[in-house]
């Protein structure tokens, strides 16, 4: 069996084109196609394939390319809002998807995708890729080993600068992105449910907009994207989680922290400097280990190589014929939890979580 496959990406602003520097080193897959509608995006993936070698055809409508190339694999890489409407197309031509997150910008609209993926026959992916930074995927290795315990408390900080200009600043409201806890956070509500290995029944949250974006206006209008939360989560097996966001942190000296404490101790991860400390409560430790990410995992993107080691399995599993691992109904359950501390804070109220049998 051959392991060569065509890749096309639809998006290609600052995530697109990471995607593409990532295919690039990934072993058979062939990016053959970009739609973005554009320009500037359009021009910047053009300079960089060719930077890259890739021989890319472009194109400002996605629909008109997928009829096009008949690719076997599609990357959706555009702003958050367009999400549900680009993927159907996508869906209609059979070729595996890789969707990039939050899923969908509404819980409604990632239910429905995720029941339609349901039934899809080829790869349906959601890019959550947290999990594939090295030194993260190291400390859930351990914590699922059971080093730690039964895990009772898991933290997770994320103390970073500000979010980045996109095309016409799209992300600066939330109609737009589905707000700060599901566009940025989906991805460490992902982080507590596959590190927990359980899922979450309670939600309670607190933020606000203080420093960032509050001097800029778009046709009159002020961003309201939040900057700062603490958001509390509470599993049904009894572990809490919480996180911790600050996005006017652009000094702090490590941008993410997790910290799981278990019965026999507590394990704990720091980006970017990699780190993975183990203390247990005999006090013999900490323990230190660095976990290194190959050099040009690291300079292929921003994700601290996880982007690639994503797209690795992604190939892998459009090769074998395997099941996607980070699935939607995963996808769809971190934009569930970030709907929920988004609307915790609006009510100042908890927020309940079930799901049927069908969720």
């Amino acid at each position: 069996m051959t392991q060569s496959r065509k890749y096309a990406i639809i998006g290609c602003g600052m995530m697109g084109r990471e995607h593409m520097q990532n295919l690039a080193i990934v072993d058979g897959a062939d990016l053959v196609a970009i739609a973005d509608p554009d320009a500037g995006s359009r021009a910047a993936a053009s300079e960089l394939a060719e930077q890259l070698g890739q021989k890319v055809e472009l194109f400002d409508d996605s629909s008109t390319m997928l009829a096009a190339i008949k690719p076997d694999a599609v990357i959706i890489a555009s702003p958050n809002f367009t999400h549900f409407d680009a993927v159907k197309p996508v869906m209609e031509t059979g070729a595996a998807i890789l969707l990039e997150k939050p899923m969908c910008t509404t819980i409604a609209d990632a239910e429905a995708l995720a029941k339609a993926a349901q039934e899809y026959e080829n790869l349906f992916w959601v890019g959550l890729e947290y999990r594939y930074m090295p030194p993260v995927t190291r400390f859930i290795k351990r914590i699922h080993a059971g080093e730690a315990g039964d895990i009772k408390m898991l933290a997770i900080r994320e103390h970073r600068f500000p979010f980045l200009v996109k095309v016409g600043d799209w992300n600066r409201f939330n109609r737009n992105s589905g707000g700060t806890l599901v566009e940025k956070c989906c991805h460490f509500f992902d982080l507590m449910r596959h590190i927990m290995r359980d899922e979450p029944v309670r939600v309670f949250a607190s933020g606000a907009q203080n420093v960032n974006h509050l001097d800029e206006s778009y046709d009159g209008e002020t961003p309201d994207i939040l900057d700062n939360a603490f958001v509390i989560v509470d599993f049904a097996g009894g572990a809490r989680a919480v996180l911790d966001l600050c996005m006017f942190a652009e000094g702090s000296e490590q941008q993410e922290e997790i910290s799981a404490v278990g019965r026999i101790g507590k394990m704990e991860v720091k980006l970017p400097i990699g780190e993975v400390t183990w203390s247990p409560r005999d006090k013999s430790g900490p323990f230190v280990s660095h976990i290194e990410t190959p050099s040009d995992a690291l300079a292929a993107g921003d994700h601290h190589g996880a982007t690639f080691f994503q797209q690795r399995d992604f190939h892998d599993a459009l090769i074998n014929g395997t099941k996607p691992l980070i699935d939607a109904q995963d996808g769809y359950r971190s934009v569930v939890i970030g709907a929920a501390a988004q609307q915790s804070i609006e009510t100042g109220l908890p927020v309940d979580i079930t799901y049927t049998d069908e969720d």
